[in-house]
């Protein structure tokens, strides 16, 4: 489907588009050379103050372009941390050593240009389609200068080789909502990675939580992308004897070192065995990549690992490794392209500016949610239900200024401006659910972590303004208030985007959602002590009142006051009048919805300098 037109068009094929489709790709095609030597990799450690925790000591290696490598080990041996360290993904911790792609060393740009990475989970946008999930990653990914039809052509092409045809136009679906199976949500992910025609693909766990036949499916369209150059690394825990038998070499390791890099297959297993002759006997019938893994972790349960590792540092297998791979860095790097050199060339933490990100999550994310009935009703439902109660509770009360009813009229204010904050709740989970698809996307160079709030504040915005612009009417009008509705209906929208903003930043300092759903309403209560009604200003405590300056709800709800009782309508009350009563005798409405209007400002810069800089996962 063509999410601009809303039509459903076959492969769009231009000429042009296809000639310089296919001239790209066949660079791509060259394959990659990867290259590391005295890779280390360590952290402060938990245990002692002061020292090091190594996850990688002096691993070495070579990935051929056209082949596929494996990295196993048992859990914790440095696997996932060895290809995060060769993709540029780790964000916490020192590497150090020689790597080398293509016979340079990689810039994060060279990184996100030249490789793709596939997460061990599924990470994808649950209301689009195959194809629409493909196309709205090649806007973001691929540059900006490349028509449209050009990233069509790419996507259609994907489509083919990941053998995704027949589930182009199904939704993707999640567990609320059935949409396609896990093979084909893992191929989308392939596919999301292979967009811009990497010439390395990595890949962590891709048959994780797949049966055998969907895990050969999915490891067979990898092969092929080997065939047609792609360099491929993949980490594979237990996979099946056919998996394993698609992989060209492996590389063992066990708490961070290297026990055997070299051949899949017979050679694997002989040295294995001799390296370890008494701990696991080989048996007819073994699956060979099980009886690795099982050898190299009963190995390491019984405090032989470095015993492994040292025999294969010893061995003329090691000798022979090392000295292929000192040949490959004295050779000079590859010539690359001129305009592939002026891309990296541009130091940008995205190949696209923030205004087409933000442009393209309205076009494909945006237009999905304006019509999804799961976004929908949590942003409507509750409001439309408590504006009907409110004003039925309230019918016309609103033009009674009789003594008895003031603190009414007063109650109702606070009630309309309080609702808000405790509403901003529903806000929450759409920032901290997305979290791993947000955090893959910024990895892989989509867009700013800006582009990403804008475009989530469109949407809630949007609908706040649409939706408290018929609420505040009918609440406005059957109370029977007084004063401007302009002016309470403003109120009331602020209020609700404050609370939105407010989300937001309780959402993004928050490490998940229960913590986020303690903190939100335990604030917001905070804040009706100090808002007016329920302590006036003139009675809270000299220490406590530099909390009433900070509290929007005072702002909302002096504002809303005086709309209401200004001029003629402030009337005589406990020897008072109603604004002097509550201490709002002096203050100017119109400064007050400016302080209020302020609060948003500073949220969402809080929102915003929170997830730059928070690391929602440490790799």
């Amino acid at each position: 489907m063509d999410v601009e037109t809303g039509a459903v068009k076959a492969s769009v094929d231009p000429d042009a588009s296809e000639q310089s489709y296919r001239k790209e790709k066949s660079f791509a095609a060259q394959g990659m050379r990867i290259i590391f030597k005295d890779l280390d990799y360590h952290v402060p450690s938990n245990t002692q103050k002061g020292e090091r925790a190594f996850l990688l000591k002096k691993v070495a290696g070579v990935f051929e372009a056209h082949q596929m490598a494996a990295l196993m080990g048992p859990s914790g041996s440095g696997k996932t941390t060895l290809l995060d360290v060769l993709a540029g993904r780790k964000n916490a911790g020192v590497t150090e050593g020689t790597i080398a792609f293509a016979g340079q060393k990689p810039t994060p740009q060279f990184l996100r240009r030249y490789t793709g990475y596939v997460e061990q989970f599924d990470t994808l946008i649950p209301t689009l389609t195959v194809y629409e999930m493909l196309l709205y990653t090649a806007e973001l990914k691929r540059p900006m200068r490349e028509p449209l039809d050009e990233k069509r052509v790419a996507v259609e092409d994907l489509l083919k080789t990941l053998q995704l045809e027949r589930c182009r136009d199904v939704m993707i679906g999640n567990a609320m909502a059935k949409g396609i199976s896990g093979g084909q949500a893992k191929r989308t992910n392939i596919g999301i990675a292979l967009i811009t025609n990497p010439r390395v693909l990595f890949l962590d766990e891709p048959t994780s939580g797949l049966d055998s036949f969907t895990a050969n499916e999915v490891m067979t369209v990898v092969k092929e992308l080997a065939g047609s150059g792609v360099t491929i690394c993949a980490t594979i825990h237990s996979p099946t004897s056919y998996c394993f038998s698609l992989f060209d070499s492996l590389i063992m390791l066990v708490k961070g070192r290297v026990v055997y890099f070299g051949p899949r297959g017979h050679s694997a297993i002989e040295f294995a065995r001799s390296a370890c002759p008494h701990v696991k006997e080989y048996l007819p019938g073994y699956n060979d990549a099980e009886y690795l893994v099982d050898l190299v972790t009963e190995a390491d349960q019984k405090g032989k690992s470095d015993d492994f590792a040292d025999h294969y540092e010893s061995s003329a297998l090691c000798k022979e490794n090392l000295a292929k791979i000192d040949s490959y860095l004295s050779e000079s790097a590859d010539v690359l392209p001129e305009h592939i050199q002026k891309e990296l060339a541009v130091r940008s933490a995205t190949v696209t500016p923030w205004w087409w990100g933000l442009k393209t999550l309205i076009k494909y994310r945006s237009s999905k949610n304006f019509k999804d009935p799961a976004f929908l009703g949590p942003r409507i439902g509750d409001k439309i239900f408590i504006g009907l109660l409110v004003m039925t509770l309230y019918l016309g009360i609103g033009d009674n200024l009789a003594p008895d009813n003031l603190v009414n009229i007063a109650a109702v204010m606070f009630m309309w401006c309080t609702l808000p904050a405790f509403g901003a709740s529903a806000y929450v989970p759409a920032l901290v659910l997305e979290r791993g698809l947000f955090t893959r996307e910024r990895s892989d160079g989509l867009y700013l972590v800006i582009t990403y709030l804008l475009s989530r504040l469109f949407d809630e915005l949007v609908l706040a303004c649409l939706c408290s612009l018929g609420v505040s009417a009918f609440v406005f009008f059957g109370i029977q208030l007084q004063g401007q509705w302009v002016v309470f209906w403003l109120i009331y929208w602020i209020t609700l985007s404050n609370g939105i903003v407010l989300a937001y930043f309780i959402a993004a300092i928050s490490p998940n959602l229960d913590v986020a759903n303690a903190l939100l309403p335990t604030y917001v209560v905070t804040l009706l002590f100090f808002g007016g009604f329920l302590f006036r200003f003139s009675k809270i405590p000299p220490w406590w009142k530099w909390y009433s300056y900070i509290d929007f709800l005072r702002y909302a709800w002096g504002a809303v006051m005086v709309n209401q009782f200004e001029g003629e309508r402030n009337v005589e009350w406990m020897g008072t009048t109603v604004l002097n009563y509550y201490s709002l005798g002096e203050i100017d409405k119109w400064a007050y919805m400016g302080y209020l209007s302020l609060f948003f400002i500073v949220f969402f810069l809080l929102a915003l300098v929170t997830m730059q800089f928070k690391k929602y996962s440490s790799r």
